[in-house]
């Protein structure tokens, strides 16, 4: 079945950030999420999954093992299980990227 914006399941998160489930099974989630301008999650890690993060378009910030990297468009980053992380948008611009977890978050997420 095709995906999209258009069909997948929409959840808020944070502070007026959006995130749509493009695929939600127990062993891989793709999901695709916007921030606006100045906005971040939460710090936390995951204790199985594997998170890949890709930008999109506009830039973040991924702070990660107390390392801060720069990401724009067309980069990613890999989020070992365990990793400490936390992704940040500092722009004036909305940032939106993909996040693909193996195996889902489900249940994973541990918040600092």
């Amino acid at each position: 079945m095709k995906i999209s914006q258009k069909n997948a399941d929409y959840y808020s998160w944070g502070k007026q950030c959006d995130g749509w489930k493009f695929l939600e099974q127990s062993d891989l989630s793709v999901i695709y999420e916007k921030m606006p301008q100045n906005t971040c999650e939460s710090r936390h890690y995951h204790q199985n999954s594997r998170q890949f993060f890709f930008i999109l378009t506009g830039q973040a910030v991924m702070e990660l093992e107390g390392k801060s990297i720069i990401l724009s468009s067309n980069d990613g980053i890999e989020v070992p299980p365990g990793s400490q992380h936390q992704i940040f948008n500092s722009s004036q611009e909305s940032v939106e990227f993909l996040v693909i977890s193996s195996p889902s978050t489900k249940n994973d997420r541990v918040n600092l």
